[in-house]
């Protein structure tokens, strides 16, 4: 399972039928889940996100998590995370888990999420816009597997 998480001051994501996600001060979460993604790849990424310490204290310095905060959250489902561009020009998506696991895996991780508060969410395999105003800008990579 990969993440771009990315610290904004707002964000929306919508589709044909208008904004179906909304947040101001937070961290908008682009998620892309791999074939064989498990249990342990959804905890370790929403603890990561939960427990990320990308805000500002006092003095200025990163050292608060989204809780700390008191941050929102907007995580949008993205295949395209998943993409090999390493050959040719043209990405490959092998490593993406098939829609129908990657649902069941997406809505595992947005369960685990909202155990720790409110999760706002894009619709899972429809065309979004998602606008946002990055804070920082501050932009983190996750990978449950380590690869950076």
């Amino acid at each position: 399972m990969r993440a771009v998480v990315q610290r904004v001051s707002q964000a929306s994501v919508s589709t044909d039928d208008g904004i179906v996600g909304q947040i101001g001060r937070g961290l908008v979460v682009l998620v892309g889940i791999a074939s064989g993604d498990e249990t342990a790849d959804i905890e370790y990424i929403a603890s990561k996100i939960r427990e990320l310490r990308v805000f500002p204290d006092d003095n200025g310095k990163m050292n608060r998590s989204l809780a700390d905060a008191g941050g929102q959250l907007l995580v949008v489902s993205q295949f395209t995370l998943m993409g090999d561009v390493r050959r040719g020009r043209r990405p490959a998506f092998d490593g993406a888990a098939p829609p129908d696991l990657a649902r069941t895996t997406f809505e595992a991780l947005l369960e685990r999420l909202r155990a720790g508060g409110p999760v706002e969410t894009g619709v899972f395999q429809a065309h979004m816009d998602v606008a946002l105003n990055n804070d920082g800008p501050v932009t983190v990579l996750l990978d449950s597997r380590r690869a950076f």
